[in-house]
């Protein structure tokens, strides 16, 4: 039975809810699955932590406080601009989500807390900062196993070169694998 590791890519379905059981997003309502790579780094880390171990089929439900999801909201995060900022005729809402471009062409998403006729004042943090949320897990497929063990000791003492290990070339196989697997 294969089980999940860092480095493989996993199908899955999820479905994100409140503690008081609304959702906030589920991947089967879209009818598409998340495909990831696990070990990137791309998710939320308590969420990709849960994949580790997970075997094809297998359902899990995870809890987690704002802290482990995406913290708490941060003062600073809310700034005010220049109602300029905005196109000309903008349907100003309040709690209106908007999205811009930052300093450097990066795509900023915010939310309207506020505005007047000069100007708008945007909540950046994300808007499940301060919440705690749950998450049921369905794995549907381990599309690959980039299993470790699967290489001679030669390839993993290249792949421990490559990433800067350092002792790799006194290393038995076991503890190669251990070492690229984390």
């Amino acid at each position: 039975m294969k089980i999940v590791e860092n480095g493989n890519s996993v199908e899955l379905h999820y479905k994100g809810t409140f503690p008081n059981g609304e959702v906030f997003d589920d991947s089967r309502s879209r009818g598409e699955t998340m495909n990831i790579e696990v070990g990137e780094g791309l998710l939320l880390k308590a969420f990709e932590s849960a994949l580790l171990g997970m075997s094809e089929g297998e359902t899990k439900t995870i809890k987690l406080t704002a802290d482990e999801a995406y913290g708490q909201p941060i003062a600073e995060a809310v700034v005010t601009a220049p109602r300029s900022a905005f196109p000309d005729g903008f349907p100003f809402t309040e709690g209106m989500p908007v999205q811009g471009q930052g300093p450097n062409g990066e795509p900023v998403r915010a939310k309207i807390v506020s505005f007047t006729d000069t100007d708008v004042t945007l909540d950046h943090n994300h808007p499940l900062a301060g919440k705690d949320i749950n998450f049921e897990i369905e794995l549907v497929e381990i599309k690959n196993s980039n299993s470790f063990s699967d290489y001679t000791v030669k390839e993993l003492r290249a792949f421990a070169k490559e990433k800067g290990i350092k002792g790799f070339s006194t290393m038995k196989k076991s503890d190669l694998v251990e070492t690229l697997s984390s």
